[in-house]
């Protein structure tokens, strides 16, 4: 592949953990949220999953959507159980005639019994409700501190809170061209000693196979003190660079992709946090230059940070000698 020559001479990556063999890649190696691009198979699938890290990691309203329906479906199957053993043994209760009027005296008295909550209008009564019942809320026991250890570690789970561009830029830089991007932190959170680590994948032409090669990218500033406001990633492309002489098209043909690692502290949880994404050719945007995402504001007391505008960029004319 043209191009390919300029980077023979720069020494790739090996400990990447991705193989060099293009032809079993699906698609791009890592997500834009930073999971690995990767499935798994071979052994059963409760032997591959780790139901904790799921639970963790999961979305907040699927998480708590799951939470509903097991303590619904828990309570249903409960409420079976003491419409089998006949609500006549629920003491207190209300003689209810209709079938939907017993399924729900046992539908609420198993909700009151698994939350240990226990009312005291309604008890149970022979050995087999009582068995139930006691059973039910050993279940409610264990399950509830299970719960709140989940719910624990998902709000106190050290995370970066990062937004990134949705484009990586080519972009006029010291007479030259430079690839950028942009990240901000989003969240109340104070981030210092913010370092970067970009390594880039290219698929190249290597006696008539086609190989992936990793190089690290060197950065203009790969740490910072401190990331109150965004921060512009550059990578000059010059003669250290693997993309240099790249046209445009030797990118497409090379489906580029630049794997991007964010480390910093944050102050509120005492730790280190990462945050990992990736950016394919397809996002790559040719001549344009971000524009400011931040101003004084109008009484001048403070800094206003406009996270909306993270991705604003302009396009202009690169330079006739740098143009691809």
């Amino acid at each position: 592949m043209a191009g390919s020559n300029s980077t023979q001479r720069l020494r790739d990556l090996i400990d990447t953990g991705f193989g060099s063999n293009s032809s079993v890649e699906g698609g791009r190696l890592i997500n834009s949220d930073g999971s690995t691009n990767l499935r798994k198979r071979g052994i059963p699938f409760w032997e591959r999953i780790s139901l904790f890290h799921t639970l963790l990691r999961m979305r907040p309203g699927k998480f708590f959507l799951l939470v509903l329906v097991a303590y619904t479906s828990i309570n249903l199957f409960f409420a079976g159980l003491y419409l089998w053993a006949g609500v006549e043994h629920l003491v207190g209760g209300d003689q209810a005639l209709t079938f939907p009027q017993k399924f729900m005296e046992a539908f609420f008295f198993s909700s009151q019994t698994i939350t240990t909550v226990g009312y005291g209008r309604v008890a149970p009564s022979g050995i087999i409700t009582n068995f139930i019942a006691s059973t039910e809320s050993l279940i409610g026991i264990l399950s509830f501190a299970v719960m709140t250890g989940l719910i624990y570690g998902r709000f106190s789970r050290p995370r970066a809170y990062l937004l990134f561009s949705s484009n990586i830029l080519v972009a006029p830089f010291q007479g030259g061209k430079a690839l950028m991007f942009r990240i901000a932190s989003y969240k109340n959170n104070n981030l210092t000693d913010a370092e970067a680590q970009l390594t880039l994948a290219l698929h190249v032409l290597e006696n008539g196979k086609t190989v992936t090669r990793f190089y690290p990218l060197k950065l203009e500033y790969s740490k910072v003190n401190s990331l109150a406001i965004s921060w512009t990633i550059v990578h000059p492309i010059n003669e250290e660079s693997p993309l240099y002489n790249y046209t445009k098209d030797q990118v497409a043909q090379s489906k580029m992709e630049v794997i991007v690692f964010i480390k910093a502290f944050d102050d509120h949880f005492s730790n280190i946090v990462q945050q990992r994404t990736s950016y394919t050719w397809q996002q790559v945007v040719y001549g344009a230059k971000f524009l400011p995402m931040f101003e004084r504001a109008e009484n001048g007391a403070y800094t206003l940070l406009e996270l909306n505008k993270i991705n604003l960029h302009e396009l202009l004319e690169l330079p006739a000698k740098v143009e691809n």
